[in-house]
């Protein structure tokens, strides 16, 4: 990799708890970074599984920043992209691997779009098929079914219009928002809207830059040229409290971004909900 200063790519991944997945994405950055020139850090939130030291050991180019608590996701990669000074920053999950492309290849799709907030890449689930990222901004009844329905099953018209069913996402397209696990941002666009909301510690934190950089008129942008291979809640896994976290988060993406004058009325209606949908997932998974 590159020295810091030299850098023209950061990437920044928060680790907890991630077992050898987090090697596995060191490794295939270093495998498929196609020549640019990168500053790669972990920050490592209070693991105790010993993944961070392991896998920066395999690869001592890599900086690891390591936290005494558990910051969450949020706080911790606003603090990676503190402590670099790269012009493109690429927010990561330690649980995926860079699978078809190189970092060069997604610099170079950044650098063509220059209105581009965000740039996100084809994700993979570990079978290989294709996870829905890139979606569009639900609206109110949408979002209140696809809560409902989503944990029964994903064959509703809510869910499918959500997740953009009919686009098999083979092509480029600009879109409302895109999964956190891979995001390529300009430095200078996420300084303009202050980075990442902290109150959105975990989950909904890429729902809302995204809607903070559409407001300041920059795109989405969903690219096939460069995937990712995903597995998917490494790091939190699927207890209660998780699944309640993320409803609380929704909701408060809800509350900030999408419920102004009357819609304020829908705001019992939104949380109970999301309540809902996570207690049914809750007792689903724990069967």
């Amino acid at each position: 990799m590159s020295r810091p200063e030299a850098a023209d790519l950061a990437v920044v991944i928060v680790n907890y708890n991630a077992g050898p997945y987090l090697e596995r994405c060191l490794a295939s950055l270093a495998a498929r970074r196609g020549g640019v020139a990168a500053d790669v850090l972990v920050i490592d939130n209070a693991s105790h599984d010993g993944s961070h030291t392991a896998a920066v050991a395999a690869h001592p180019e890599v900086r690891l920043i390591e936290n005494a608590t558990n910051v969450f996701l949020s706080p911790a990669w606003n603090q990676g992209a503190r402590a670099t000074s790269a012009p493109y920053l690429l927010f990561l999950n330690p649980d995926a691997e860079l699978f078809a492309g190189t970092l060069a290849d997604y610099v170079r799709v950044a650098a063509a779009h220059p209105t581009a907030g965000i740039v996100g890449p084809m994700i993979r689930n570990l079978d290989g098929t294709v996870y829905a990222s890139g979606r569009r901004f639900p609206s109110v009844v949408d979002a209140t079914f696809h809560a409902i329905l989503s944990p029964f099953t994903r064959d509703n018209p809510f869910t499918r219009r959500y997740e953009m069913e009919g686009w098999d996402r083979a092509t480029e397209r600009e879109v409302d928002w895109v999964s956190g696990a891979a995001m390529l941002m300009p430095r200078e666009a996420f300084d303009a809207v202050g980075g990442f909301d902290e109150a959105f510690p975990l989950y909904a934190e890429e729902l809302d830059i995204a809607t903070r950089l559409h407001e300041a008129g920059r795109a989405v942008l969903f690219t096939p040229e460069v995937e990712f291979l995903h597995a998917i809640g490494v790091s939190t896994g699927r207890s209660r409290r998780i699944l309640l976290m993320h409803s609380r988060s929704v909701y408060r993406y809800y509350a900030k971004h999408r419920a102004p004058g009357w819609r304020r009325l829908t705001l019992p209606l939104a949380r109970f909900a999301l309540r809902l949908r996570a207690e049914v997932a809750w007792i689903r998974g724990s069967r």
